[in-house]
């Protein structure tokens, strides 16, 4: 929040201006150590609120600058600065709006006293709950530099994962779309010029030509409506999924897919795996892990299968036989898991687990989208011969009837 103060330095000169701080006494201390002694402090109100509180999507943190700060925050540790300074200087570094001012608002609650994992976990949207409880475990052992490393390798991975699957799906995107407006070119504006040559010769028509008019007079007389319907359906069934039950049917259906689902899976088990291995090395207890696990979780149905797993864990059954139990945590996962309780290394087998599972999630989906291609490809091609054959097929019998 913005203050507006009054006050005057030691030499008795007034001063007057604005200061951004987490609350009042904040913005008190922090005058204070400039040698202000304060005679008046109002917060600034806003007659209107600012676009990145009206937006946050919008100004939220990049991954990638998540990453980049958490490597150089380590550094700086290293290097011997303190805290305080090390995000200062990183403040005035930071090219992203969102993060800089989400950094300015930390060195303010570290000044008022605050430790660093606290004043994280105001910002919610930009650090998330393993990297904050992360941070706070790094913070009780001594051990921040390596935590925040660690951190940083798992939101990479994450990104990466993430930024691959966009990337090459940037172009059977932008073929379908054109694809779809050059259909609705033809339908719009070419095909019914030749639905009115043809009624006008009064000539029988080949079948494939009845069916493209009659679709065309379909579309025509009722497009609107028809879209209309889809629309509300669309609309109706992403406010069912925004539903605890329609949320719980739209994952269950993902992992249900016969290519996709297989991808989902491992891409979700991959990352819980990684996840609870990150925390295992940490130093946070197991009881803590899973509730982190839990909450991080994206995909409904394998958050009701970690809920219980640690209902059996609570109950002393270990890890791995209440993830025998349930077919959601594949073989490969269970195993390992045993051996890593057995063994004492339980976040060397997790990792081990995470990275075979990401493996055979990447070539999965390369493949899968280099199905998509040739698919669209052929969708497309037989399209355009359908109206093409129905066009030609068309004159040809025109031609046939009139001679």
């Amino acid at each position: 929040m913005d203050y507006q103060y009054v006050g005057y330095t030691e030499g008795k000169k007034v001063v007057k201006g604005t200061l951004a701080a987490a609350s009042q006494e904040v913005a008190v201390q922090i005058l204070s150590r400039q040698g202000y002694q304060v005679l008046s402090l109002k917060p600034v109100a806003a007659f209107l609120p600012s676009v990145d509180k009206v937006f946050p999507s919008l100004f939220r943190g990049k991954p990638e600058e998540l990453v980049l700060f958490s490597r150089q925050l380590a550094l700086l540790l290293e290097s011997g600065s303190d805290i305080v300074t090390s995000l200062e200087l990183l403040q005035a570094q930071v090219s992203g709006r969102a993060l800089k001012k989400v950094l300015a608002d930390v060195v303010s609650d570290l000044r008022g006293g605050h430790r660093l994992s606290m004043a994280l976990s105001r910002h919610p949207d930009v650090f998330p709950p393993i990297y904050r409880r992360s941070l706070s475990v790094g913070e009780r052992t001594g051990n921040l530099e390596t935590v925040l490393r660690q951190v940083a390798d798992y939101m990479e991975k994450e990104a990466t994962a993430r930024k691959t699957v966009k990337n090459a799906l940037v172009y059977p995107i932008i073929v379908s779309v054109l694809a779809i407006v050059v259909m609705a070119v033809i339908v719009t504006f070419v095909l019914p010029a030749f639905t009115s040559l043809y009624s006008s010769l009064n000539v029988e028509l080949p079948l494939p030509t009845r069916m493209l008019l009659s679709l065309v007079g379909i579309l025509s007389d009722y497009g609107v409506y028809l879209l209309v319907v889809l629309l509300v359906g669309v609309a109706l069934a992403f406010v069912y999924i925004k539903t605890p039950a329609g949320r719980y049917q739209w994952d269950r259906l993902l992992l249900r897919l016969p290519l996709l689902g297989r991808v989902s899976l491992l891409s979700e088990l991959a990352r819980c795996c990684r996840s609870m291995a990150l925390l295992f090395r940490a130093g946070l207890p197991l009881t803590e892990i899973m509730s982190l696990i839990i909450e991080a979780s994206g995909n409904k149905v394998v958050k009701e299968a970690l809920t219980g797993v640690e209902h059996g864990m609570l109950k002393g059954e270990g890890l791995s036989p209440p993830m025998a139990r349930n077919r959601v945590f594949l073989p490969m996962m269970v195993q390992m898991v045993r051996v890593g309780e057995e063994t004492g290394n339980l976040d060397a087998t997790l990792l081990a687990v995470a990275e075979s599972y990401e493996i055979e999630a990447a070539d999965k989906t390369r493949s899968l989208i280099s199905l998509i291609q040739p698919a669209m490809t052929l969708a497309i091609g037989l399209a355009i011969a359908f109206v093409a054959v129905s066009m030609v097929s068309a004159m040809y019998s025109i031609y046939g009837q009139v001679l």
